[in-house]
């Protein structure tokens, strides 16, 4: 049975709408983190004019690895193995120099350490191609507040399991993105209290 996200699930459309104008003049998107691949699997069906490249931690790539298999997209790539605290990211055609003009992430930057958002925005730099586009996914605080006490509840039970993850600020997420050179064009709210950053380099 493939791995299953009911979350993935539910958000995938209203993320989509969002990605077919942040990603309108994208080619090559690189997806970190991609977990069940059903955002993969929705976002290159909905988006034929690009092509997808999913990645996850080695760990978890035999269920990504089964779905995309099974869906059968010309323009869904296999997926790749990417810890993004291990630079430079082993992107497939780092050494013919290429760079992808968009790169997206959903629900990561919470569950990784502040030292791996800061690998993350490392490897976007590196990746990312001039007037490229970094759209990331997420529940967020701001000005150090949370928005909503549900979030509040999900950042403790996250610092249950790891004391070193955890909701981010967005404050502190955009300046390591205006650290590499990023601007942000949009901050869209979503549905469950989440947010979708879209920024152009």
């Amino acid at each position: 049975m493939l791995p299953f996200s009911a979350a993935a699930e539910n958000n995938k459309s209203p993320i989509l709408t969002i990605l077919k104008d942040a990603f309108a003049d994208a080619a090559r998107v690189l997806e970190i983190a991609s977990g069940t691949g059903q955002h993969a699997v929705h976002f290159a069906k909905n988006l034929p004019h690009l092509t997808w490249q999913p990645s996850d931690i080695p760990e978890h790539l035999a269920g990504l690895e089964q779905r995309i298999i099974e869906t059968d997209l010309d323009n869904l790539f296999e997926p790749i193995g990417l810890d993004v605290r291990d630079l430079p990211w082993p992107t497939p055609d780092r050494d013919a120099g290429d760079a992808f003009d968009g790169i997206f992430t959903a629900n990561s930057l919470h569950i990784m350490s502040w030292a791996g958002v800061e690998a993350f925005f490392a490897g976007v730099d590196e990746t990312l191609a001039a007037g490229g586009t970094l759209a990331i996914y997420g529940a967020m605080k701001y000005g150090g507040a949370f928005t909503t006490p549900s979030n509040e509840a999900f950042d403790q039970s996250l610092r249950k399991k790891d004391p070193e993850s955890g909701l981010r600020d967005f404050e502190a997420i955009d300046a390591l993105a205006r650290g590499i050179g990023l601007t942000l064009v949009a901050d869209h709210a979503m549905p469950a209290n989440n947010q979708l950053l879209v920024y152009r380099r």
